[in-house]
């Protein structure tokens, strides 16, 4: 295999940050963190000291300097401690967005005690809004698993069939990123159900059908799934596992999860298996079925299920450790999910929204698809007669999650270093 260079081949260009004035990034640091922050208080029963604590938190962020960590015993302190060095006495909104939202969701896990051995060690601070996410989706659940059964009961599927069956998963697991916790509260109505054929028109980039090409044509190997949030989304994302592992288009699946609550709604592994054991302790028999048939991958290890503290960390996707980049390497296709893990691939910078995607991920070992809904001022890829439409039509395209892509990047197209 060609050796990829490790990092993009074009200049970086600036990241964003919070003090750029009237951007969305401004509002997340100055607003929608301290809200988040406050929810915490509000959705758990954490002693008074931990909420003072969470409260001073949310007043600070607008306008106060990092606090810095304490040894809490996480096994990822060392690394923040490193991570930090470049940004001690800055204020929040001065330094990189995501390295300020990956502290942030980290920082709430020390004042929470989540590493420490206490009474509160362990307490998703998140966990109400994943299970009311989950909860609320149910009639949208049911729906989505009928017809993924009624699928995989059909013997001997053609290419031709196979192909509309991924196609409409892929659409599934893109807009599943809709009910993304950490923008919108599980609490309101249903922001489940759609419908996938009048969301092709807000599809900037639609590379679906060479995703499915090159997974009906790979021989049933390998897929790495990047996952993003729990509840809708990930039982979405559950749906194309489950199909790609029962029609034979894929021998076996890796699921990269976060090691600790972060995003508010990031799955996990103990997300994975509340969500599996809702549905098998389900009345329902298509939602049993469904769960049944995911919880013999897992137990075959034809569905492995992996954590790495590099998806909770502030680095680029370019930085990520030789150990998993090599891990990676042996995919067919690496997807991933979502608006945060997008920003990584990008380095969260501003690129210009037209820049080739293929020079910018340059980096990865193996080829990828992004599945994403536009929730931040990031993008690239878009091409010229595309932008200048949505800019006309949604002045909010880029952070209002009504606008996805579907961005498949071939090995054969990366830039060779």
């Amino acid at each position: 295999m060609k050796q990829k260079s490790g990092i993009p081949k074009l200049p970086l260009p600036p990241s964003l940050v919070g003090a750029e004035v009237g951007t969305f990034t401004e509002f997340t640091v100055t607003q929608r963190m301290p809200s988040i922050a406050r929810k915490v208080i509000v959705e758990n029963k954490f002693p008074a000291n931990i909420n003072d604590s969470l409260e001073k938190l949310a007043s600070e962020l607008s306008s106060g300097y990092l606090p810095l960590l304490v040894d809490d015993t996480g096994a990822d302190f060392a690394a923040w401690n490193r991570y930090l060095e470049p940004y001690k006495g800055q204020r929040w909104i001065d330094i990189p967005w995501f390295f300020a939202e990956t502290y942030f969701y980290r920082f709430i896990l020390q004042i929470t005690n989540y590493f420490l051995k206490s009474e509160s060690q362990g307490v998703d601070p998140f966990e109400l809004q994943k299970h009311q996410g989950l909860e609320t989706s149910l009639d949208s659940i049911v729906a989505l698993c009928t017809q993924v059964n009624a699928w995989l009961s059909v013997s001997q599927q053609q290419s031709e069939s196979k192909q509309t069956a991924l196609i409409a998963l892929l659409y599934f697991a893109l807009w599943g990123n809709r009910v993304d916790l950490s923008l919108w509260s599980a609490f309101e109505t249903d922001r489940s159900r759609f419908d996938i054929e009048s969301q092709q028109s807000h599809i900037l980039v639609d590379d679906a059908s060479k995703v499915t090409e090159l997974l009906i044509n790979s021989n049933s190997g390998r897929v790495d799934f990047v996952v993003d949030n729990a509840g809708f989304e990930l039982i979405c994302d559950l749906c194309l596992v489950d199909y790609l592992l029962g029609s034979g288009v894929a021998t076996q699946i890796k699921l990269h999860l976060k090691p600790h609550p972060t995003f508010v709604s990031d799955a996990m592994i103990k997300d994975v298996h509340h969500t599996t054991d809702f549905l098998a302790d389900s009345s329902n028999p298509q939602l049993i079925s469904f769960a049944q048939r995911l919880q013999e991958y897992i137990a075959s290890k034809r569905l492995i299920l992996c954590e790495d503290y590099f998806w909770t960390s502030p680095l680029a996707f370019w930085e990520i450790p030789d150990s998993l980049k090599n891990e990676l390497s042996h995919s067919n296709l690496i997807i991933i999910k979502g608006d945060a893990n997008y920003r990584r691939l990008l380095g969260d910078r501003h690129w210009d929204f037209t820049t080739n995607i293929a020079d910018i991920v340059c980096y990865l070992p193996a080829p990828m698809v992004a599945l994403r809904t536009l929730k931040s001022e990031v993008a690239a890829g878009i091409k010229p007669e595309v932008l200048e439409e949505v800019v006309k039509s949604d002045s909010a395209w880029l952070t209002n999650g009504q606008w996805g892509v579907v961005q498949f990047v071939d090995s054969e197209q990366f830039i060779l270093a």
